[in-house]
């Protein structure tokens, strides 16, 4: 079954930004649903999930969280059974063989990895995740791991993108109340409101963090249907619900 995964040429380690082509869903979800929060049959969500881990590596368990749009981030030792995932918006591993798993709909992916140290961590930023300090909790995370800053790298995946991302006047404040240098993220639209560049500021955080190499897909899920699902999209198109496609990263296993 052909997969759409989009890949860093930064990372170094198994990993994948995995778009809708292929899997087993059906409906409005039709495709690589990977979250169980899309009133999808769970076996189809679990059949999806399994597909995509043994494109990056066959048979790996795959351990994520329970989203909540948090600054929350866990260590992965193993995966936690679907009901007992912690609530949490990024984790992290140092374990050969593990893959960790995050589920977006337009919210940003990110990916990263020390290989040298032999840490990898992935986290979801959704706005508020990402001005709550989502991606710092899981550097911080990887360093306790044993990682190093200096070998940090980090990969921004698939999410919706400036030109599609308008918002109210006021969402602007937190940002602006932040760093006034946080204007730049913001442009006037078409419609005289302001539109948000999430991707550009979540690579600008983790730069920020001390990260030298950041890169970034530069794909706008709410743009590409034939790609990505999109929240956004499904909201305007007013269907019954949306997919999430899954972004993953692990340490190959060890070769005895």
């Amino acid at each position: 079954m052909n997969l759409d995964i989009v890949t860093a040429p930064t990372l170094g380690v198994p990993h994948g930004f995995f778009g809708h082509t292929g899997g087993l869903s059906a409906g409005a979800v039709a495709g690589l649903n990977c979250g169980f929060g899309a009133k999808d049959d769970p076996e189809m969500v679990r059949a999806n999930r399994r597909l995509a881990a043994d494109a990056l590596i066959a048979g790996a368990p795959l351990a994520s969280v329970h989203q909540v749009h948090s600054a929350t981030c866990v260590v992965a030792t193993e995966p936690w059974p679907i009901e007992e995932r912690p609530h949490a918006d990024a984790l992290v591993t140092d374990r050969p063989g593990l893959l960790l798993g995050i589920v977006t709909a337009d919210c940003a992916p990110v990916l990263l990895a020390d290989t040298e140290a032999g840490v990898v961590g992935a986290a979801h930023a959704g706005w508020r995740g990402a001005i709550g300090g989502v991606t710092d909790a899981a550097i911080a995370a990887m360093l306790k791991l044993g990682a190093k800053i200096e070998q940090i790298t980090a990969a921004v995946g698939p999410c919706i993108g400036r030109a599609s991302y308008e918002v109210d006047y006021a969402f602007p404040d937190p940002f602006l109340a932040e760093d006034p240098d946080n204007a730049r993220f913001f442009l006037e639209g078409p419609a005289d409101k302001p539109h948000f560049d999430l991707e550009a500021y979540v690579a600008a955080r983790v730069a920020a963090a001390g990260v030298r190499q950041v890169w970034a897909a530069g794909l706008d899920t709410y743009a590409l249907p034939d790609r990505f699902y999109s929240y956004r999209r499904a909201t305007h198109e007013n269907a019954p619900t949306y997919g999430r496609q899954i972004s993953m990263i692990g340490l190959a296993p060890k070769t005895r």
